[in-house]
């Protein structure tokens, strides 16, 4: 439950070892959160950033969960919002995939879906499920500019970006007026250990500005958040580029 002054004081993280969540989780703590949960595969990288948080003063719990493995997701939801309220539910796993590789190999594009898009769509909804019957509450989605405008160099990734996007934006609709919210993030190229090696691409932003987004959004009560907010203007132009010519730029 919020407290007097409306802030959010629970936050469970799906994708419990994503950069962008873990930095969005320490700046939630530094506010007024106080339980954490932290779902994700079990590694020494979860259990390292539940101490972190711990050590920001937050009481954490790590639970376990794959994207992949959608016969799970409603169980494991459950169970965390049965030990207590969840103000907002951030919903942060993804994988970028090699696309070279990926097109050459239909079985692993499929599993790039398969996580983005298929694991949003069951994580999305068992978190919005919950979240209704609680009464109250937040999901916030991290989709990317990259699902705006599928392009050439990386069409598999924005594909399922561009599903999920979809999705959120049909569940926010539905939900609206309810008493729970959700807010799609769009953020652009985030220089973090996923994008590790790959050149910067224009507007590029890290994970605190997505953060910081992220939580003034929140606040706001957001239907879509762009990082940085120059993409709005910059994808509406592109989204109406003649395909031909969209199909010869080198993005």
């Amino acid at each position: 439950m919020k407290d007097a002054l409306g802030a959010p004081q629970s936050l469970l993280v799906l994708g419990g070892t994503s950069e962008i969540a873990l930095t969005t989780a320490r700046a939630m703590v530094a506010e007024r959160v106080r339980r954490v949960v932290l779902a994700g595969r079990p590694s020494a990288a979860l259990d390292t950033a539940a101490e972190e948080l711990r050590g920001l003063g937050a009481t954490v719990e790590v639970v376990g969960f794959d994207a992949a493995e959608t016969d799970d997701h409603e169980k494991t939801i459950d169970e965390v919002f049965a030990a207590g309220d969840i103000d907002v539910v951030l919903l942060a796993f993804g994988v970028l995939g090699d696309q070279d590789a990926d097109e050459k190999s239909p079985a692993a594009a499929a599993r790039v879906a398969q996580v983005n898009y298929v694991g949003g769509v069951s994580a999305g909804l068992a978190a919005a499920n919950a979240l209704s019957r609680q009464g109250h509450g937040a999901l916030a989605v991290i989709s990317s500019v990259a699902g705006e405008r599928a392009r050439k160099s990386n069409f598999i990734y924005g594909s399922t970006k561009a599903g999920l996007d979809a999705f959120a934006q049909g569940l926010g609709d539905k939900l609206h007026g309810t008493g729970v919210h959700v807010m799609v993030v769009r953020p652009g190229f985030v220089k973090t250990k996923m994008t590790e090696g790959l050149p910067d691409a224009p507007l590029a932003t890290t994970p605190q500005v997505v953060a910081e987004a992220i939580v003034k959004g929140l606040r706001r009560k957001s239907s879509v958040v762009w990082v940085p907010g120059q993409f709005r203007f910059v994808m509406s132009a592109l989204r109406h580029v003649p395909r031909p010519i969209f199909r010869k730029l080198n993005i």
